[in-house]
């Protein structure tokens, strides 16, 4: 008979822990959310990841930046969004536009774009911004810091 009691509790438990997780996600505290990439268009589904993911924390409630550098800035160019394809996601170009509706500030290195002709016009169609170290730096702090609203 004590196997069958075991066996009911160890039923029971998913419903137990579904039930914790809806009070958890009722109590969750927004995050501050700074994301880095370098990946650019020779690894679509990399270099799509930071705005997937930065859209999605978005979504969820959280406040997101995201800090490009390396091979990464050249996304911000529309002809190249129009062209990364992550597999199994739609075009960069859908998911840059739903990353604007939201809101979520880009930056884009300021050496590594002039390094690969990234203009202030590729930017201001993503509402993005050139970035330097002593930006990356702020935002790390920003994103460390508790939310105590």
């Amino acid at each position: 008979m004590s196997r069958r009691n075991a066996l009911a509790q160890l039923a029971a438990l998913p419903l137990m822990m579904a039930a914790g997780s809806s009070v958890a996600a009722e109590t969750k505290s927004p995050l501050k959310v700074m994301m880095k990439s370098a990946w650019g268009s020779d690894d679509p589904t990399k270099a799509a990841f930071p705005f997937l993911h930065g859209h999605a924390l978005a979504e969820a409630g959280h406040t997101v930046q995201i800090f490009l550098l390396g091979e990464a800035v050249s996304l911000m160019r529309l002809s190249l969004a129009k062209t990364v394809v992550p597999v199994g996601w739609p075009p960069l170009e859908e998911t840059l536009q739903k990353v604007v509706a939201k809101k979520i500030q880009i930056f884009a290195c300021g050496a590594c774009s002039r390094a690969r002709g990234v203009t202030d016009a590729d930017l201001a169609q993503w509402n993005a911004k050139f970035g330097n170290p002593t930006i990356f730096v702020s935002l790390v702090e920003w994103a460390d810091r508790i939310i105590t609203e």
